[in-house]
């Protein structure tokens, strides 16, 4: 039979048909999940938690007892009955330090103890040689370590909450001004008419070298990453020497003699050798991190342990679907942990700014799991209620469902007696194994 020229190939409309196809839905679907999940999240934003602290203690002022802070809040409840967008937390100052340090919340906004003093004072009548009253302040919190997009709303939504309160007490300033006759001046107007001074303020820092809160997702996904890769190169390194593939070396083609075992064997060999791998590769990515790059990180025993289990868990996972499907397990693979992983993970966009096709895939796809466990790990001092119980969890879940799906399969497929390497029909001669592919030898 006369071997294949290459525009003979090029001619078969199968080829071009099948990789088109495959070509072109695996564009369609990233384009779709990627840019989907993340093109407006404005518009899809939906109970943002942000902390809202009134220490206000409270003022005398023209005979009556007044607290302003509590005027404050009233009027951000009220404005939120009609905008779902934020969900305010009213909660006391440590509460608010609380959460801002385990990530439920994206920011705070605190009005302080003094609120009504300082605006009260300056309604009230001052002597000439008096010195002016201090302004009156409300703070904005924000968290990084909980997403930087997040944490940027929440400010965002902080501020506009504190200037619209800032612009009703200067309106109820200006009538008080003018009930008392006294001419003003234009300066002192202006100051009363928007008399807060709203500060920003960092309610939860983060170090320098932590990618400005993003650190944990880059880790993650790096974990993820590797995972992937591992189950790849274990599932190739497996068939290889188990004789169902070529190892091609530049020029010079290997191929071990072909030792028939039952696809549970096989599957549970690249379980072994993936255990050994992730071993190796979780020390080499805190190594890198770490060590290398200097990242900021703590709890270094617990982030090795972590980043092994999670390769280790990826990988026994892109195992069974290898198993399972064979080479579209590959693809399948990529759009489980990274095309419907990435924009539901929350960790850029937060998930309160997701459509509702990511946020119900962000209930178990891992990728969001495994960078919440890395906040806690590296931002909130490995707190348990903070990511680190639900990422451990999840992680034993998908590693009993993986073993189950996999081990299941296989079985069936042993049983049914699809083996791997089906006997040659009578009219075939089966290739005979060998070591290497080398010329054959000149004859005289």
């Amino acid at each position: 039979m006369p071997h294949p020229t290459p525009r003979s190939v090029l001619r078969r409309p199968q080829l071009w048909i099948g990789t088109g196809l495959i070509a072109a839905v695996v564009s369609m679907l990233f384009a779709l999940l990627y840019v989907g999940g993340n093109v407006n999240p404005r518009g899809n934003l939906r109970d943002l938690p942000v902390a809202l602290v009134n220490a206000d203690a409270g003022a005398d002022a023209g005979g009556r007892r007044v607290n302003l802070g509590e005027q404050v809040v009233s009027g951000i409840e009220k404005a939120a009955e009609g905008d779902k967008s934020i969900d305010w937390q009213l909660v006391s100052r440590e509460e608010a330090d609380k959460r801002l340090g385990s990530g439920k919340v994206f920011g705070a906004l605190v009005i302080p103890r003094e609120f009504s003093a300082t605006v009260t004072a300056l309604g009230a009548p001052q002597p000439a040689a008096q010195a002016k009253p201090a302004p009156p302040v409300i703070t904005v919190l924000t968290n990084q370590s909980a997403g930087s997009i997040g944490s940027s709303m929440s400010s965002q939504a902080a501020q506009k909450a504190a200037h619209a309160a800032s612009a009703q007490i200067g309106q109820e300033l200006l009538k008080q001004a003018a009930a008392q006759k006294t001419p003003l001046p234009t300066a002192a107007q202006l100051k009363l008419a928007d008399p807060v001074t709203v500060t920003v303020a960092d309610g939860h820092p983060v170090g320098s070298r932590s990618a400005m809160g993003l650190s944990a997702f880059y880790y993650a996904l790096v974990l993820v990453v590797c995972g992937m890769l591992g189950a790849n190169l274990v599932n190739s390194q497996v068939d290889t020497a188990l004789g169902y593939l070529h190892t091609d070396y530049g020029p010079v083609r290997k191929r071990e003699p072909v030792q028939h075992t039952s696809r549970v064997r096989t599957l549970a060999v690249g379980i072994a050798l993936m255990l050994g791998m992730s071993v190796i590769m979780g020390t080499l990515v805190e190594v890198a991190t770490v060590a290398v790059l200097d990242m900021d990180a703590s709890h270094l025993g617990l982030l090795w342990l972590y980043s092994v289990a999670t390769i280790a868990v990826v990988g026994i996972g892109g195992l069974a679907l290898f198993a399972a499907f064979g080479t579209p397990g590959m693809l399948l693979a990529t759009i489980v942990f990274i095309a419907m992983a990435v924009p539901s993970s929350g960790a850029t966009v937060p998930l309160q700014a997701l459509p509702g096709f990511f946020r119900g895939l962000a209930e178990f796809e891992p990728l969001r799991q495994i960078t919440e466990g890395l906040r806690s790990i590296l931002f909130y001092g490995a707190q348990a209620d903070a990511g680190l119980t639900r990422a451990w969890t999840a992680m034993g879940i998908a590693l009993v469902a993986a073993l189950l799906f996999g081990f299941a399969v296989t079985r069936l497929y042993d049983r049914r007696g699809l083996h791997r390497i089906p006997r040659p029909a009578a009219d075939e001669t089966p290739e005979p194994p060998a070591a290497a592919e080398a010329p054959a030898p000149a004859t005289a």
